[in-house]
């Protein structure tokens, strides 16, 4: 599933390439493909006709565009396999393609939503910020709840220190906890654990202040690094709004490098099953406390 620097690639794309366009039609090819939005497919489409989008915002792994002469936006969520796709008005359309946006501007090109395994999808949602603070504008009502992303210059650290150490969790669980810290998943977690030299199952109470700051200075250097990757791709599902694969996964410290030697110490990687994922590790660096064995 993309995560925060994935969809932040997006959001940019949408920024430079649909920011400022007026709605002329839209198709809904799928009825998954909207089945956020409460009024269906025919609906989506007659609200969103002649609204101007304005430019692409961000929480963690949600985006949305907000509507320039409304207070609603409209949300994306990529899902599993979901693209936004900004493609020629004459290209061919894709197997998988769910929703077509065209424009009135003349521009040639259209934002097309695909998605093969229809997981994620498009929705239209009333609006809970005028963008006063600089940075939320249009925030969807439905994800009010989503904590700030580490990328946030809004994002409260020592808030976010607080809740990490007064949480009876562990310190993967945390980190993909959405409601503490937002845009983290799977694959950037276990690379900001091992940065830290952190085992997985660390109990979040054991954490200190200043071991929990450097945990979250890993979280931003690893993310900042995917996003000047471009993203992590492992295979064709993600791509950014021009249909290019990111390949932050050629820098990858631990996820999906099993057995191959830890490039820290030489130790094998190693891989365990973990809340229907995996958990990848290296033995030696990343020990479990007391409290986890």
């Amino acid at each position: 599933m993309p995560e925060l620097p994935e969809v932040e690639v997006v959001r940019r794309g949408l920024e430079r390439w649909v920011a400022g366009r007026t709605v002329d039609a839209v198709e809904v090819l799928h009825p998954r493909a909207v089945r956020r939005h409460a009024g269906g497919g025919a609906d989506f489409a007659a609200r969103l006709t002649g609204e101007t989008f304005g430019v692409a915002r961000r929480r963690g792994k949600y985006l949305w565009l907000p509507l320039a002469e409304r207070e609603m936006s409209v949300l994306g969520h990529l899902g599993m396999s979901g693209q936004l796709l900004v493609q020629p008005e004459d290209a061919p359309d894709e197997k998988h393609l769910r929703i077509r946006v065209r424009f009135r501007d003349g521009a040639g090109t259209e934002l097309r939503f695909v998605d093969q395994r229809t997981f994620g999808g498009m929705s239209l949602h009333e609006s809970v910020a005028d963008g006063t603070d600089g940075y939320e504008e249009g925030l969807p009502d439905v994800i009010a709840h989503i904590a700030r992303d580490p990328l946030d210059p809004l994002f409260d650290e020592a808030a976010y220190h607080l809740a990490l150490r007064a949480k009876r969790s562990t310190i993967k669980r945390a980190l993909l906890d959405q409601s503490l810290i937002s845009g983290v998943g799977n694959i950037y977690a276990d690379e900001a654990l091992w940065r830290a030299k952190l085992h997985y199952e660390r109990p979040t109470a054991t954490l200190t202040r200043p071991r929990s700051t450097e945990l979250l200075g890993h979280v931003r250097d690893v993310m900042n690094a995917a996003l000047d990757a471009g993203g992590t791709s492992f295979d064709s599902l993600y791509v950014n709004v021009n249909g290019e694969s990111g390949y932050f996964d050629r820098s990858l410290d631990a996820y999906g490098r099993e057995d191959e030697p830890c490039r820290r110490c030489g130790t094998p990687m190693r891989r365990r099953p973990w809340m229907n994922r995996s958990s990848y590790f290296c033995p030696r660096c990343q020990r479990p406390s007391r409290a986890a064995s």
